[in-house]
């Protein structure tokens, strides 16, 4: 019997490995499709049709058809529909969404653009590395100043904000970023790692198709 959901995507998407960490921390099977984007398989009409930016991770629910794309929608819906890692109150909720949203504004493209530089997949002068390798700093250092003194970005429990921000720092080092600077943040990220549940990139996304067990 096939999974409710199936996450198409590729194992080196940062955002597709949010969407697995969730389902995998929420012990929801999922089924896997491996997305060739060097072939275009993202571009592709039958795809578009499902994912209207052409880009992962595209989330299909089969209970009811929807087809879901952008990391932070993702994880706000399956938050809502398993009413786990929503937050505890308006106020969290609130909360969650601001540090998503800083997520994709601050901390993301920094630390994302970074680790593409230094494996490979992106190309830029000196300057512009330097330029983004510098904002992921900044903003890598307003997580450790957050979290010096709690244990989670939001509330007295993990969210949705700590899933969508441990799927960007957890590539932190292969941008070259150096962790040891961020103790708060390495202990963070530790807890994170000892949920029921957890799963690393490597453990959640293969390199090709994969029926769930």
């Amino acid at each position: 019997m096939s999974a409710r959901f199936t996450l198409h995507g590729i194992w080196l998407s940062g955002p597709t490995y949010k969407v697995a960490l969730m389902l995998s921390l929420c012990e929801e099977p999922f089924d896997y499709v491996h997305m060739n984007l060097a072939a275009g398989a993202h571009k592709k009409p039958a795809y578009m049709a499902r994912q209207r930016f052409g880009q992962v991770p595209l989330l299909e629910d089969a209970n009811n058809g929807r087809c879901l794309s952008q990391a932070a929608a993702i994880l706000e819906y399956l938050a809502d529909l398993f009413s786990r890692f929503g937050g505890a109150s308006l106020d969290e909720r609130l909360a969650i969404r601001e540090w998503m949203y800083w997520d994709y504004d601050r901390l993301s493209p920094g630390v994302y653009r970074s680790r593409g530089i230094k494996i490979g997949v992106r190309s830029v002068n000196q300057q512009v590395a330097e330029l983004y390798h510098s904002e992921g700093r900044a903003a890598l250092q307003v997580l450790e100043s957050h979290l010096a003194g709690r244990d989670w970005i939001v509330g007295e429990a993990p969210s949705i904000a700590d899933i969508d921000i441990y799927g960007v720092v957890r590539y932190a080092p292969a941008g070259g970023f150096r962790m040891e600077d961020y103790p708060a943040l390495t202990a963070w990220m530790e807890r994170m790692c000892a949920l029921p549940g957890f799963g690393e990139p490597q453990d959640l996304l293969p390199r090709s198709d994969r029926l769930s067990v």
